[in-house]
């Protein structure tokens, strides 16, 4: 970062010419957050209390990428299980196909250290996306169980996000998703939020309304038996680095 603040100071010094080159972004990110509740796809996976989270990703010029993301959670060990930690791990490759049409696809494989949960909790999911102007539609695809539900594999989930820039740093992002449980219909459901963030040079503050119509029994906590899907607002605070 120091190098790339003198390599600056240096370009302001000097005449530009029309044909400079821009400098290259910074392959490497990092974040850090806290959330007031960590929800995936509508449910809490973290009993309705805050989490900690953080992750590293590569986006290389040539358009694959490669990151890992890590939450703290307690829906492993209120089903029986054991750690209380995700960590997620992808890779994938995104291009533009047509003049502002992306083309997003990958692999994603969530792992719960020592989960202990039969069948296990970790879960192997494809993915492909296409986003075109601030939509994306996405459609990820379990070849494993999914989240330890058994005879699960296959599957799915759609979802369509938006994401809109209302200036001053300010966001909204709309979101709509479904997911199928296979051979468990109870599990199956929708789930649907609304975000606003604000971004404070790297900072960013977000409020998300978010809710489900999912079974109230099937995703009821085993602890206090409070429903993980309910409607509620989910406030985060992150930072990118």
């Amino acid at each position: 970062m120091k190098t790339l603040v003198s390599l600056l100071a240096l370009a302001a010094a000097i005449p530009a010419f029309a044909d400079e080159p821009a400098p290259a972004a910074d392959p490497l990110s990092f974040n850090v957050g806290v959330v007031s509740e960590y929800r995936y796809r509508g449910i809490s996976q973290s009993r309705l209390r805050p989490a900690l989270q953080g992750g590293i990703d590569y986006a290389g010029a040539n358009g694959f990428y490669v990151g890992t993301w890590a939450s703290t959670i307690k829906w492993v060990k209120d089903a029986g299980g054991d750690g209380d930690v995700e960590v997620d791990l992808y890779g994938g490759y995104r291009t533009e196909v047509a003049k502002g049409l992306t083309l997003d696809v990958g692999v994603l494989q969530y792992v719960y250290p020592s989960n202990k949960l039969n069948p296990s909790a970790n879960t192997f999911e494809l993915y492909g996306a296409v986003s075109f102007g601030p939509v994306t539609a996405k459609y990820s695809h379990s070849t494993t169980n999914l989240f330890g539900y058994a005879d699960s594999r296959n599957s799915g989930y759609l979802d369509v996000t938006a994401n809109f820039d209302i200036g001053d740093g300010f966001s909204l992002a709309p979101h709509v998703g479904h997911q199928t449980v296979r051979h468990l219909a109870a599990a199956s459901y929708t789930d649907y939020s609304l975000t606003l963030a604000k971004d404070f040079s790297g900072l960013v503050l977000s409020g998300s309304l978010v809710g489900t119509d999912a079974d109230k029994t099937t995703y009821a906590s085993p602890v206090n038996g409070k429903f993980m899907g309910k409607t509620a607002l989910v406030v985060g605070l992150k930072k990118t680095f």
